[in-house]
């Protein structure tokens, strides 16, 4: 792995972190965060630095990761920027709360292995 990419691997992981934490703020329940626009706002530009991020690692990197849906993720970013007013906050949450936590451990885990 290049330094390149565990440095992006390395800021993927802090936005999945700076995520969970404005969850936290929302004491992780999904009826505050439906209510909490400033919330929403705040995980939503987390999910599209990490798509931003995750479009800048190596083809190397991702081909030797193929666990992770690395399109699909750069894929919501786009999503997220370019149709802001039509995001649904329902998809939000579950991106927030079952997929970023995979990608962190993932991502935590090809650190660990380099």
């Amino acid at each position: 792995m290049t330094q390149r990419d565990s440095d992006l691997l390395n800021h993927i992981i802090r936005y999945c972190e700076k995520a969970k934490s404005y969850l936290a703020r929302c004491e992780n329940g999904k009826d505050q965060f439906m209510r909490d626009s400033m919330c929403q706002d705040a995980c939503c530009m987390c999910i599209a630095q990490i798509g931003e991020l995750s479009g800048l690692l190596s083809d190397d990197l991702k081909n030797a990761h193929p666990e992770l849906p690395w399109r699909a993720i750069k894929d919501t970013r786009n999503f997220y920027v370019h149709n802001y007013g039509s995001v649904n906050m329902e998809y939000v949450w579950n991106t927030l709360t079952e997929d970023l936590p995979i990608l962190q451990k993932v991502c935590e885990s090809i650190i660990q292995k380099k």
